[in-house]
């Protein structure tokens, strides 16, 4: 691959980082797997960015393949996880430290929003990221009215966890 192609990803990629942290957040506990998924996931956009062609924002096409990383992981039953060789002398990206405890206020929510299925943790997370239902639908696959109708469920069920 090119140096432009591998700046191009780098400077997008140190741009998105929040993203693919608040998605592996949704779908690991721990410090150590959400390492592992962050690598992951860099790994997967890494191996499909020569593929991207700029038909829609790199943030829509980077929530696909992390949504899709994560959960095709992490249906899998065992915790242990395939990943690819990174050979960390070619890339620069530096991970930021992520701090569990400035969030203390959204735990909650987080926790709440663990008990979703992993359709349901995607589709809240976009629309708590202000995603509208056009991006939404676009990134999941789904028709726009059927994310409205699945919105206003995981609403409902979020609000059952919230206050039984």
């Amino acid at each position: 691959m090119g140096q432009d192609l591998e700046k191009s990803f780098v400077k997008q990629l140190k741009e998105n980082q929040n993203i693919i942290h608040k998605i592996c957040r949704l779908y690991t506990s721990g410090e150590d797997a959400h390492n592992d998924l962050f690598q992951e996931i860099t790994i997967q956009l890494w191996k499909a960015y020569p593929k991207f062609r700029g038909d829609s924002k790199f943030t829509t096409w980077a929530y696909r393949v992390a949504l899709n990383t994560a959960i095709t992981l992490y249906r899998k039953s065992t915790r242990s996880i395939s990943t690819t060789e990174f050979d960390n002398t070619k890339h620069f990206i530096k991970q930021e430290d992520y701090n569990y405890e400035e969030e203390e206020q959204i735990k909650l929510m987080y926790k709440a929003v663990y008990q979703l299925n992993d359709i349901e943790k995607a589709l809240i997370f976009m629309y708590l990221e202000d995603k509208d239902y056009e991006e939404i639908s676009e990134t999941l696959g789904i028709s726009e009215v059927n994310a409205r109708v699945k919105m206003n469920r995981i609403k409902g069920k979020l609000k059952k966890i919230l206050n039984p």
